[in-house]
C-alpha cells in the first residue's frame, strides 16, 4: 500500500510539474510572438518613414533635374536668338545664305561646262592662227593711244603758266605764298612790274631767289 501511495504521489507531481512547463512554455511562446508582433510593428513604423523620405527625396530630385533642364532650354534658347540677332546685325547670316546660293548651283551645272570646254578646244585647235593675230593687233593700237595721250598732257603743261612751280627753286609752299601775294603767273616772274618787283622782293630770302627771273623765261 506504501508503494502505491508513493508512485501515485510521484506522478501526481510529475503531471504538475508537466502541467506547469507546459504552461510556462505557452508563456514564453506567447511572449515570443508578442516580441515578434511588437518587433514587426516596430519595424514598419520605422521603415514607412524611410520609405516616404525616399519617395520625397525622388520626387525631389526629379522636380529639380526637370526644373534644371527646363532652365538650361530656356537659356539656350535664349543664346541662340542672341547669337542669330548679332550675327543679323553684322551681316554675317545674310553673306552665308547668299554663299550658300551661290555654291548650290554648282553642284548641278558641273557636268555642263566639260562640253563647252571640249567644243572650245575643236575650235581653238582649228583656227590658232587667227587667235595669234588678233591678239597681237590690239596691243599695237593700245600703245599709239598711249602716246598720243602724253604730248597733250605735256602741252597742256607746257601753257599752264599759272603753275609757279615750273621755275626752278619755287616750292609748292613758296609758290601758294607768292600767289597769295599777288604772283600768279610766271610771266610775271619772267618780265616783273614795278608793282612785281615790290611783291617779289618779299622772297628775297628764298634761297635761288636772284636766279627766278632767269629761269621763269626759260619756261616760257
Amino acid at each position: 500500500m506504501g508503494k502505491k501511495a508513493s508512485k501515485q504521489n510521484v506522478d501526481k507531481v510529475v503531471e504538475k510539474v508537466n502541467k506547469e512547463f507546459e504552461k510556462t512554455s505557452q508563456r514564453i511562446e506567447k511572449l515570443m510572438n508578442d516580441a515578434i508582433k511588437q518587433f514587426d510593428g516596430v519595424q514598419n513604423q520605422v521603415q514607412e518613414p524611410v520609405r516616404k523620405l525616399l519617395k520625397e527625396i525622388d520626387e525631389l530630385r526629379e522636380r529639380e533635374v526637370k526644373r534644371f533642364t527646363d532652365e538650361f532650354d530656356r537659356r539656350m534658347d535664349e543664346f541662340h536668338e542672341l547669337q542669330n540677332s548679332v550675327m543679323e546685325r553684322l551681316g554675317l547670316s545674310s553673306s552665308k545664305s547668299s554663299a550658300s546660293k551661290k555654291t548650290a548651283p554648282k553642284k548641278s551645272t558641273a557636268k555642263k561646262p566639260a562640253a563647252k570646254k571640249t567644243a572650245a578646244k575643236k575650235t581653238a585647235t582649228k583656227k590658232p592662227a587667227v587667235k595669234k593675230t588678233a591678239t597681237k593687233k590690239p596691243a599695237s593700237t593700245a600703245r599709239k593711244p598711249a602716246a598720243a595721250s602724253k604730248k597733250p598732257a605735256a602741252a597742256a603743261k607746257a601753257a599752264d603758266s599759272s603753275d609757279l612751280t615750273r621755275v626752278k627753286g619755287i616750292g609748292p609752299a613758296t609758290a601758294k605764298k607768292m600767289k597769295d601775294a599777288g604772283i600768279t603767273d610766271i610771266s610775271q616772274i619772267a618780265n616783273p612790274s614795278a608793282d612785281d618787283q615790290a611783291k617779289l622782293s618779299a622772297f628775297s630770302n628764298v634761297k635761288g631767289f636772284s636766279t627766278f627771273s632767269a629761269e621763269a623765261k626759260k619756261v616760257l
